[in-house]
């Protein structure tokens, strides 16, 4: 493994904003407590000025120029999410991957969403952090593939009031305003837009408010973040390479769909310290978040609603010596959540077999309470020789308590029976069910000669199963026997800079990391419908950032990676296709890569260039049917004519190339999410 693990070598940006002498001396884990950065981790981030650049309508926007993440663009604001990793359909679309605001989960570790992004003001971010692969030993359940932290503005660097305004093609705006004073500040932002497609549009509705205090000698920062997202939506349009049809792509055959989601979070947090070498850290939080859709992709479109309730506390004690570090943490979480799932109508259809098992009515009503605690601790020492190491583990309990509200097994709501076996819909009997994890994570790095620094990092990432995928079951199923699915990854690289000064910046810059990843236990759905967790995939890969000052006002930016993900295992895939070891796992692309060019020829001016490239990908396990891939240049430009205000405009897709956002292969037909074609958006912005 070791010697292609060598072969497998990326590259990450250091963070811009560093200075040649910080990277001289950049310590080779610098971490306090949870509130940690994943660049010296072999992460990436985006900081403010990314993110203002980029003024994202959408989560795939703002993360396409980090390595080895994909953010595949649905219908309106919806998602699937990749971070070296293939991407994912179902619960373990999410179930994969934690998605953290301030350090917090958005969501209890058994009810995440595919489209969880939507629920979190990206935009108005001030910093997102993006860690690949398995969490750190502070992050735990869903950690499998990789994490996304959101951090808010601080009040220190918001200033005393803003505004602005954006709009666009296909009927897009945008309008944000905000306001801030010593201890309190808040923001709320709007966005409604329509679409290149018939009858597909939405509204977003963003809420941010923080205020801060100190208690006695404790820091306190409290946080309310909400967001409400109403969703007219497209289905997938059918055909071989249909999103190069002029009509097909504009056309919309589900213009009944749509989607009605929000979400709430509090979150207090306090930091005090104790003495000159000890910290506490505790964060007490509660979380709200409802969803109704139609699920316009199944036979009968049943109406689906589901919602959660949540609480919890995180809280570590960090206690500093020498040069060593000690972190201890304990994280509490409490939850409710509920699904629903009725039919309104028959299924419409010549099939007797789909409109006799798929019956009107309520097909799922249940309930799930329960709760999770870990522990976890973090040792960290750095040698005199400038060796670091970082060990740390996390130990987590999660246990479900299910109520099942309607009448066990697969009849219909009524209790009579369904023909040909039964009804498709299998309800288990109330039951408690329980996973327990442990997460170990080991990181070693030191110096190279000059600006070099060299890493090497052992982790396991692990995820319980869903609640949905334990107790919305099918037909011939009554228990789901399933496992925490499990990754053990190994990587290693090096970072780096020039040490020569080009005005404010190193004239190069760069980060390398291989990695070799092996996940078990991966739960799918068979042939028979049944969930099950005996799959096997392995991967080994590439990643890569490096940047280089052309002239001290002109910077270019290439990122990109290589990921072979591979079956390690035989098994039945479901609807008749199979699963042979060896075949790659689908949508799942050897190559991506992204370029940026910016241009400052003035302090008040500045032009950005962005070209985007994706890989062919396989749109099915038996690797019969494919996507050939897409390349996509958009423009960036701002003028800050003042000191108060402050022009931009953007173009997505200059060249109005017709691609897929997202293409898939199921029961016999192409389908795909195509993408819109050339777009301007231009805005103004206020602040003082």
């Amino acid at each position: 493994m070791l010697p292609d693990l060598l072969l497998a070598i990326s590259m990450q940006l250091l963070p811009e904003t560093a200075t040649t002498a910080d990277i001289a001396e950049l310590p080779a884990i610098e971490i306090t407590s949870r509130h940690v950065t994943t660049e010296d981790l072999g992460g990436n981030a985006l900081v403010a000025d990314d993110i203002i650049a980029r003024n994202p309508q959408h989560a795939q926007e703002l993360f396409a120029p980090l390595p080895g993440v994909w953010i595949s663009r649905g219908s309106g604001q919806e998602q699937l999410t990749s971070i070296r990793s293939p991407v994912l359909t179902g619960a373990g679309a999410c179930g994969a991957f934690l998605m953290l605001e301030n350090q917090v989960a958005i969501r209890p570790a058994g009810f995440c969403n595919v489209n969880q992004l939507f629920e979190v003001d990206l935009a108005a971010a001030q910093h997102i952090d993006v860690l690949a692969g398995p969490g750190l030993p502070q992050h735990g359940a869903n950690a499998l593939y990789g994490v996304i932290d959101v951090t808010q503005a601080p009040l220190s660097s918001r200033p005393q009031a803003q505004a602005s305004l954006e709009l666009g093609g296909q009927d897009f705006y945008r309008i944000r305003v905000g306001a801030a004073g010593e201890q309190f500040g808040g923001r709320i932002g709007y966005i409604d837009s329509g679409s290149f497609r018939d009858q597909e549009n939405y509204q977003h509705l963003f809420l941010n408010a923080r205020h801060t205090a100190q208690v006695g000698g404790a820091q306190v920062t409290t946080s309310l973040n909400g967001a409400d997202l109403d969703q007219e939506t497209a289905g997938f349009i059918f055909g071989f390479e249909a999103y190069l049809d002029p009509e097909l792509r504009r056309g919309n055959v589900n213009p009944e769909a749509f989607r009605e989601a929000d979400a709430l979070r509090l979150i207090q947090n306090w930091q005090w310290s104790n003495t000159q070498q000890s910290e506490w850290h505790i964060s007490l939080f509660g979380r709200r978040s409802r969803q109704t859709f139609l699920q316009h992709f199944l036979p009968g479109q049943p109406l689906e609603q589901n919602g959660q309730v949540s609480a919890g506390i995180n809280a570590d004690w960090n206690h500093w010596w020498n040069n060593s570090a000690l972190t201890v943490g304990l994280d509490f979480e409490w939850f409710d959540g509920f699904l629903d799932e009725f039919q309104e109508n028959p299924v419409n259809s010549s099939s007797a077999f789909l409109v006799e098992t798929r019956p009107a009515g309520a097909h799922y009503d249940y309930d799930v309470t329960g709760y999770s605690i870990s522990q976890w601790l973090r040792f960290e020492h750095r040698f005199t020789n400038r060796i670091s190491l970082d060990a740390g583990v996390r130990l987590q309990w999660l246990g479900y308590d299910y109520t099942n509200n309607l009448l066990d097994g697969n009849t219909r709501d009524d209790g009579s029976v369904c023909g040909f076996g039964g009804c498709l819909f299998t309800r288990p009997a109330d039951r408690t069910d329980d996973f327990f994890n442990i997460a170990p994570s080991l990181i070693i790095s030191g110096p190279l000669s000059g600006q070099h620094r060299w890493q090497a990092r052992l982790a396991r990432g692990f995820r319980p199963p869903q609640a949905t995928e334990l107790y919305r079951l099918q037909s011939g199923q009554s228990v789901a026997d399933l496992s925490s699915e499990q990754l053990d990854s190994i990587s290693a690289g090096i970072s780096g800079s020039s040490a020569t000064q080009l005005g404010k910046q190193a004239l190069w810059r760069y980060s390398l990391t291989g990695f070799y990843q092996s996940a078990g236990d991966q739960i799918f759905r068979n042939a028979d419908g049944f969930n099950i967790s005996n799959a096997e995939t392995r991967a080994i890969g590439a990643e890569w950032l490096v940047s280089w000052a052309l002239q001290e006002n002109l910077l270019a930016r290439v990122s990109g990676s290589y990921a072979d993900h591979e079956y390690a295992s035989d098994s039945a895939a479901g609807a008749g296709e199979s699963i042979v070891a060896g075949n790659q796992v689908d949508t799942a692309p050897l190559w991506q890569a992204y370029a940026q060019l910016d241009w400052q020829p003035r302090p008040q001016l500045n032009f950005g260039m962005d070209f985007e490239w994706l890989d062919g990908y396989f749109l099915n396990a038996a690797n019969t049917a494919t996507y050939p891939g897409h390349a996509l240049v958009h423009l960036r430009a701002a003028w800050q004519f003042n000191s108060e205000w402050r022009l931009h405009a953007r173009i997505r897709n200059v060249f109005n190339n017709r691609y897929a956002e997202r293409a898939d292969f199921a029961f016999g037909n192409f389908r795909y999410f195509p993408g819109q074609g050339a777009t301007v958006f231009a805005g103004l912005s206020w602040r003082r």
